[in-house]
């Protein structure tokens, strides 16, 4: 994110001596883009490369599913078995060579500190609050916040209450849309949020506690645990462009028009070949002849993941919240049939939902197939013919903000 921060002690210039009681501090400039790309520069007690044990190297598995046919699915994920830590208990759905999406509702809290070496972290807080603890400081984060962990931050989560997640890990970079920032990096008047809406860690606690203190890394398609002899937060101080970041989809200014706008309108992030979005409530399209519900559509290039959040997703009887709706690419999607006709006049929808538009096609685990309703890609057909006025037939709603 190119907006400046700087948390705790730092000397006036880059790489001069910096002390404390007479000792010197070890520098770190942690950057991307070999030099080129937003940095930030961080004074440490203790060098960062110091390890005293290596611990084993778990490679990533991933059991696939490979549908008999192709087609649009419907995942019902509200009640998936819950289990492990924030890291650990992630569960994988869906995954292509850009992003991994998986689903988390944690039971346990871990002591041990995680670091993703591969790539950048988009935790959506579905329920729960709490503290992302991290080398840059303390992170508050609550239901409804985007968290975003760049690459090679070392953390831990410090959660309050039930906590459900829908994390996107991908190898590239999470960026904010070029198109909503001018040359110098600013958020420009008809982006959908501003600065103030982006909130950096809070307060850098200095931890100068020695033991011995584990950190599991994800590198090389898998996760390799490291014991230090130090607390891995004993920064005094760093400024720079590259922290971990919140920002919560309450804070999105929906963008409408007279008549009804592409997804890319509630583009939230961009990432490398896919994107987010946020469907927020909203006030919807105002011309007197306008369809306020999303037109059928072929994407050809993409594949289209959305995960419904709340709101009435009456579009189509098995919609719930906690439901993900997949339409793969080569395939049109749109409305339940009856739903264009219903909606019309409607002036406002209150539904919430975070989309991810994928470039490449995405691929299944076995979780997906337990997940999978089986019924999804005949929703259109039986919802046509069913009788008027039941309760799969044309009163179903008007779905307003989904692309069912």
């Amino acid at each position: 994110m190119p907006m400046y921060h700087r948390l705790g002690d730092v000397p006036r210039k880059r790489h001069i001596q910096f002390r404390e009681n007479g000792t010197l501090l070890t520098e770190e400039v942690m950057g991307l883009e070999g030099f080129t790309g937003n940095e930030s520069i961080l004074y440490h007690l203790h060098s960062p490369c110091r390890v005293k044990e290596l611990g084993p190297f778990e490679p990533i598995e991933r059991e696939e599913w490979v549908p008999e046919a192709h087609a649009h699915r419907l995942f019902d994920t509200y009640e998936v078995e819950p289990g492990g830590d924030e890291v650990t208990g992630r569960r994988l759905l869906m995954w292509n060579d850009d992003v991994e999406i998986s689903l988390c509702r944690p039971t346990e809290t871990t002591e041990a500190f995680f670091r993703n070496g591969e790539g950048d972290e988009v935790v959506f807080v579905h329920e729960g609050s709490g503290t992302l603890e991290t080398v840059f400081g303390e992170l508050p984060y609550r239901e409804g916040d985007y968290v975003v962990i760049p690459r090679g931050t070392t953390y831990r989560f410090r959660p309050e209450g039930e906590q459900r997640y829908l994390v996107f890990e991908t190898p590239g970079l999470v960026e904010i849309p070029r198109r909503y920032r001018n040359d110098s990096g600013q958020l420009l008047e008809g982006a959908p949020y501003y600065h103030r809406d982006i909130h950096p860690p809070a307060r850098l606690n200095t931890v100068r506690e020695r033991g011995d203190f584990h950190v599991k890394v994800r590198v090389r398609g898998g996760y390799q645990t490291y014991v230090v002899d130090y607390h891995p937060f004993d920064v005094v101080g760093w400024d720079g462009y590259l922290y971990p970041w919140t920002f919560s989809i309450h804070d999105f200014e929906p963008i409408t028009g007279r008549i009804h706008q592409p997804p890319p309108s509630h583009q939230t992030f961009a990432g490398r070949n896919f994107v987010i979005c946020s469907f927020c409530p909203r006030r919807l399209d105002f011309d007197p002849e306008a369809v306020p519900i999303p037109y059928h559509h072929s994407n050809l290039q993409s594949e289209e993941m959305i995960y419904y959040v709340s709101g009435n997703f009456g579009s189509r009887k098995g919609v719930n919240v906690g439901s993900i709706t997949l339409h793969p690419s080569g395939l049109p999607h749109g409305p339940q049939p009856g739903l264009a006709e219903r909606s019309i006049g409607l002036a406002e929808t209150h539904e919430l939902a975070v989309m991810c538009d994928t470039f490449h096609p995405l691929r299944l685990t076995s979780l997906a197939r337990g997940l999978d309703d089986g019924r999804y890609a005949y929703s259109w057909y039986e919802n046509a013919t069913a009788p008027p006025g039941t309760a799969d037939g044309d009163l179903t709603g008007a779905g307003v903000t989904s692309h069912q």
